[in-house]
């Protein structure tokens, strides 16, 4: 047992002793299905605090020859699989964590040197009959192990984009890297099977991937690999039962991220949020909004407009073919989108090629970067919202009226009403406080039509439904009078109570807005 050669158990151990434990072991019937295969090489990547590393600690304790971990894996869903006892123990595993060895080197070829010398090592204390050819060529050594003993590898590569996201080091630095990674892996007789995990796609340079044996496993695609990902539906809905803690609350904060129709739940958040028993920032605050904040400043075609949009519920359609799986190499808006929905700012839909703001926890993480980059109106619309709300509950459409004006004081792009849309971004984002209390839609369809936005309490909140129509050039009777011919009204399934009806409008000549409201009861 050594440090990178059949780490063993103990850290996969670690994790199933943990007071809270989700059983991921079905992925180990995935990854027996592909060894000694042409997809025998994996690239998966997730957004950081996602279980990248507990999954690898879980392969590492499978298939490592050094321990024996059947008593270990016996009580979960991976013992009942034909190909449990196949695989069990049967490889020499080769374990690195990219970012913890290239933090202890300021160039690629002095990490492999630190690499290849202590792999050698080990090799030389598990195999001390086995004669090495070259002791300073890492791939000879591994190469003569396994022409002497028949015994093949897996290699668990975690973080493996440290060297792009760390230190950002020089294109040559680069693909230096990349060569080694594929000098060591492709076209090699002794990989039973190669699992990396890391936040970026594998990087291109030229026309092609230096890695392109790789099956990729990412954001925008994870393929078979989506349950896996995070916490499903169910898994989140024991968990609030077992903690007593409220379902819909957790799904607000921390669902949203969709992938291949399976909803994902962000894993490390939810776990804090049942351990705490509240809800907060929990993945957010393990880093500061610099990292939002660096990518947002880049305005490429429009993305201020753009950010605006999500901010507001919109969803956004997005070419990400052309992101160049690196955070230094931007050349449009889709290449920034792209970025973030591989760090989890965004999620993405693998069908309608669109994205969004997943929920509520990374909404906070948008306003927080918005009010600190100086957006204006922005960030006056956030620092209003509350009053907003109150003044819309309270009925006192002069004071509604009054709040917008103070919203949109100054003549910016970044929220210029030029159409009804523009102005329902606007108003959505003013009403940002209502989050809490209420789901928020964007052209809910009603009776007769599709209702600009509307506002359904959630359980247990006591205060009215809201349905808002929005109008540029027109009278706020004229919003009112179409809520009520549409029955904008119906589209508020299940619902039974009070409903505010508000009409909210924008004269592009006087730059002023009016507002009126009336309560009924459905």
């Amino acid at each position: 047992m050594g440090i990178y050669l059949n780490p063993g158990e103990k850290l996969y151990e670690r994790s199933i002793n943990s007071e809270i434990y989700i059983d991921k072991t079905e992925l180990l019937t995935y990854t027996n299905r592909y060894i000694y295969t042409e997809n025998c090489f994996l690239a998966v990547s997730r957004p950081r605090r996602f279980g990248k590393t507990m999954a690898m600690n879980m392969l590492s304790a499978y298939y490592g020859k050094d321990c024996d971990s059947r008593d270990l894996f016996a009580p979960y869903k991976i013992a009942k699989d034909e190909s449990f006892e196949e695989n069990l123990n049967r490889y020499n595993v080769i374990q690195i964590n990219m970012r913890d060895l290239f933090s202890q080197s300021d160039t690629v070829e002095k990490m492999v040197g630190k690499l290849t010398k202590r792999v050698v090592y080990e090799l030389g204390e598990e195999f001390s009959q086995v004669r090495f050819f070259d002791e300073t060529d890492l791939i000879q050594c591994i190469e003569d192990v396994y022409l002497q003993t028949k015994v093949s590898f897996i290699f668990l590569i975690d973080e493996w984009d440290a060297v792009f996201r760390v230190k950002r080091i020089r294109e040559e630095e680069q693909t230096a890297y990349l060569d080694f990674l594929q000098n060591l892996l492709k076209d090699k007789v002794y990989v039973a099977l190669a699992y990396m995990t890391g936040i970026l796609p594998i990087k291109k340079y030229g026309e092609h991937s230096a890695l392109n044996m790789f099956t990729e496993y990412s954001m925008t695609n994870q393929r078979e690999f989506a349950e896996y990902t995070g916490f499903t539906e169910m898994e989140v809905q024991e968990l609030c039962e077992k903690y007593d803690m409220s379902y819909e609350e957790t799904k607000k904060w921390y669902d949203g991220y969709t992938l291949k129709g399976i909803s994902v739940y962000n894993p490390r958040s939810v776990v804090l949020s049942m351990m705490g028993h509240d809800y907060d920032s929990y993945w957010t605050k393990t880093e500061t909004y610099e990292a939002l904040k660096v990518y947002i400043e880049m305005n490429y075609d429009g993305l201020r407009d753009t950010i605006v949009e999500l901010m507001a519920g919109g969803r956004v359609v997005v070419d990400t073919r052309s992101f160049a799986n690196d955070m230094v190499t931007f050349a449009t808006r889709d290449d920034v989108l792209t970025l973030l929905i591989h760090l989890g700012y965004l999620t993405y839909d693998f069908d309608t090629k669109e994205v969004w703001i997943p929920n509520q926890e990374i909404m906070g993480e948008y306003a927080t970067t918005l009010k600190v980059l100086g957006w204006s109106e922005v960030a006056e619309a956030l620092r209003q919202s509350d009053a907003l709300l109150k003044a819309t509950l309270n009925q006192d459409a002069l004071l509604v009226e009054c709040t917008l004006e103070k919203i949109h004081q100054s003549e910016t792009s970044i929220m210029a009403y030029n159409d009804e849309n523009a102005l329902a971004s606007v108003i959505t984002i003013a009403y940002y406080t209502a989050r809490k209390d209420y789901e928020l839609a964007r052209e809910l369809a009603g009776g007769k039509g599709y209702a600009d936005i509307s506002f359904l309490p959630r359980t247990g909140v006591a205060s009215p439904a809201m349905i808002v129509e929005l109008k540029v050039d027109h009278s706020a009777d004229a919003a009112i009078d179409q809520i009520r011919r549409k029955e904008y009204v119906e589209g508020l399934k299940g619902y039974r109570g009070k409903v505010l009806l508000v009409g909210i409008t924008y004269d592009r000549k006087s730059k002023k807005h009016s507002c009126r409201i009336e309560e009924i009861t459905k």
